[in-house]
């Protein structure tokens, strides 16, 4: 009788099993044969931060799973708050120091830097209020907390858009984050969103924007893709969108943001897991991405950063200048 199939799922429990048996021996510091200073940095104001750098959901466990319902439950059970430190700790040895931060994933992140003296930079998402009084409250709790860098929620900046909200509620929180001394951006899937905001001069230090190529098997297909469709719930017509894309216009929103002078931070550029690092990230830098955040188990750092230092290399004839 041949060998028993084992899943992915289950590998990885059991790793997260061994993992947790383990927690009992003296912390190792972790080893990489990536040489110190491989992975290029750039800078957003005067901050450096690495080209690539780690997604919050290894800490949240929220995982766009399109119809698969024990993915963010599986996220939770590996990633407990040794495998989180472990994570950190890796991807700063490998020369990764900031983490895209949901403002309800502080607890490890605050711990693992009161413990350390090299600390990992955050880039912290937060929601909008109209009222100037509670928006700079919310601004101020996530600067006191020691946020590095601040932009609202891609997904609130679009629900706000879809709803005809005000441009100048995204100026309003700009203005709010800059008082603060912390660089401000927005977030967002649409390309509406960096338009709006030029077209405003709104002064955003950054955006944080969506960019994956989409040819892969679960692209929701050209003539089904409707704007905000993310936004708008599962749908039961199968050739709609099921959480399963964020850039309906790639090329797009590529040849629109060489027009852009601020950086610019992609995002979902493996669509949840559906494209390989090695097409998404040199996709991603080749085609104007100054910066690339990535969610990445522990075991995927290592080869993660070895691509988006190859991919950073090829991008040296990209059209859109380095713009961080």
């Amino acid at each position: 009788m041949g060998a028993a199939y084992t899943s992915i799922e289950e590998e990885t429990l059991a790793a997260a099993i061994q993992d947790g048996a383990a927690q009992t021996s003296p912390a190792r510091k972790p080893t990489t044969d990536i040489p110190p200073g491989s992975l290029p940095c750039g800078k957003i104001r005067n901050v450096s931060l690495s080209r690539l750098f780690l997604g919050g959901n290894v800490i949240g466990g929220w995982a766009h799973s399109r119809d698969l319902a024990y993915a963010s439950k599986l996220f939770t059970t590996y990633n407990n708050e040794a495998k989180v430190f472990e994570t950190l700790e890796l991807a700063q040895a490998c020369g990764i120091n900031t983490i895209q931060l949901d403002p309800a994933c502080w607890g490890p992140v605050t711990k693992y830097n009161r413990q350390r003296s090299t600390k990992i930079q955050t880039m912290v998402c937060i929601g909008l209020a109209e009222d100037k009084t509670r928006m700079n409250d919310v601004v101020k709790r996530q600067v006191d907390l020691g946020a590095t860098f601040l932009y609202s929620h891609g997904g609130v900046t679009d629900s706000h858009m879809m709803s005809g909200g005000k441009i100048e509620v995204l100026g309003q929180m700009l203005d709010l984050i800059k008082a603060q001394g912390v660089p401000a951006g927005v977030g967002g899937h649409s390309l509406s969103m960096p338009m709006e905001c030029e077209k405003s001069k709104l002064g955003a230090d950054f955006y944080v924007k969506t960019l994956h190529v989409d040819r892969y098997w679960s692209a929701t297909p050209k003539e089904r893709r409707k704007e905000y469709d993310w936004m708008r719930g599962d749908s039961s017509d199968h050739n709609a969108n099921f959480d399963n894309m964020w850039c309906n216009n790639p090329e797009e929103t590529a040849v629109y943001m060489e027009t852009v002078d601020k950086p610019w931070v992609a995002f979902k550029v493996m669509a949840a897991g559906a494209i390989n690092p090695q097409i998404a990230f040199p996709h991603a830098y080749r085609n104007g991405a100054d910066f690339v955040i990535a969610g990445m188990f522990d075991f995927q750092i290592e080869t993660d950063v070895k691509i988006a230092i190859e991919g950073v290399r090829k991008a040296g004839s990209r059209k859109r200048p380095w713009r961080g």
